[in-house]
């Protein structure tokens, strides 16, 4: 339950985007990838109300190599990257592997027991080398979904600071009831200028093996730079990953993700009720993904003890919470993207592991 893959067979717009593939029989090259924007930009429009201009964007080999071209086409060896942490903690790989310095903005935890930016304390601890931030929207591990006046504020303050951010959307899609994803374009017009908004459809259909993102930058300085070392890399994506973006961004893969999203929403609850019975477990209300994130501080054991109940006597294998961010090392990170009765099983297993905490 540790990697964030799900456990559904693929929604039929694929499959059957898969079976015209080999029936055509033609794996050779291929050339044009407006059709995909425009698939991009329907998905955007219907989804989430953004009506990208397909002309703006790029075709990557995900959000990862997204990330790459970015921090080397916008900042220079050893300036400063900002990351809220706890965060997805290949954010922090992607910025030590280009040589650029990680600076880790700790979240905070609100009464109603979600996260929130301390943007306060961030600007005291600016150091002035500091060039971008790396953006997690909704946020991964916590699930959160945050607000446009949340978005709004981290805008203005890339402005005071002449940041660029850089926002990671892949979980877009997947927002509990109740909630609701605003795109940062959307949220905060007047971040145009410094904004490079990334996506995929790897984590919404779980094609992350095909290896295809996209990226939009509305501004033109912006898109220009990024087009310069794009080019220069001569990147490519494949056919297929392609062709099954754009046979998920249809009506089809709409009301797909509409019956995927009950399922995670029945799971959520399941797991995030059982595991608060555990005295000294708390879950982290999700607002979205199919990524729990729950802190096991309370109930007092050592670090040790806590993977033994977990892994030897649970056998459950979630993400350890030291690898998304410092201080985190009692939090796990769980994957609730499987077939509900898989979900029930693990909440058993969890609860017969802390029994004795009863």
């Amino acid at each position: 339950m540790w990697l964030a893959q799900m456990d559904f067979q693929p929604a039929p717009c694929l499959q059957q985007a898969m079976a015209a593939i080999m029936a055509e029989g033609e794996y050779g090259y291929f050339s044009g990838l407006g059709k995909f924007f425009e698939s991009v930009a329907w998905w955007y429009e219907n989804r989430h109300g953004w009506s990208p201009d397909p002309a703006h964007m790029f075709a990557t080999h995900g959000i990862g190599n997204a990330i790459g071209i970015a921090l080397q086409a916008m900042t220079e060896p050893g300036d400063g990257v900002i990351m809220f942490s706890p965060v997805y903690n290949e954010f922090l790989s992607k910025v030590m592997r280009n040589g650029r310095r990680p600076v880790q903005s700790p979240l905070v935890v609100d009464a109603d027991g979600i996260y929130r930016m301390n943007l306060e304390a961030l600007e005291n601890q600016l150091t002035g080398d500091e060039k971008a931030v790396l953006f997690s929207a909704p946020h991964n591990p916590a699930g959160r979904v945050w607000e446009v006046s949340e978005l709004r504020a981290l805008a203005a303050f890339c402005d005071r600071h002449d940041l660029l951010l850089i926002s990671d959307e892949i979980h877009h899609d997947l927002t509990f009831p109740g909630q609701e994803h605003t795109p940062t374009a959307i949220a905060a017009p007047d971040s145009l200028p410094r904004l490079i908004t990334m996506c995929a459809a790897s984590k919404t259909f779980d094609i992350a093996g095909l290896r295809t993102g996209y990226v939009i930058i509305p501004d033109d300085a912006l898109r220009a730079r990024f087009a310069k070392l794009h080019s220069g890399l001569d990147i490519q994506c494949n056919r297929v990953g392609i062709d099954l973006t754009r046979a998920a961004y249809t009506p089809e893969g709409a009301a797909w993700v509409d019956d995927l999203v009950q399922v995670l929403d029945r799971n959520r609850r399941i797991l995030c009720d059982g595991l608060n019975t555990i005295p000294g477990v708390t879950a982290m209300p999700m607002q979205s993904t199919f990524l729990s994130w729950v802190d096991f501080t309370g109930t007092g054991m050592s670090h040790a003890e806590l993977d033994k109940r977990i892994i030897k006597d649970a056998r459950i294998m979630p993400s350890p919470g030291e690898i998304f961010g410092p201080r985190h090392e009692m939090w796990k990170r769980i994957n609730i993207g499987a077939p509900t009765a898989i979900i029930q099983d693990a909440v058993e297993r969890l609860q017969a592991a802390f029994s004795d905490l009863q």
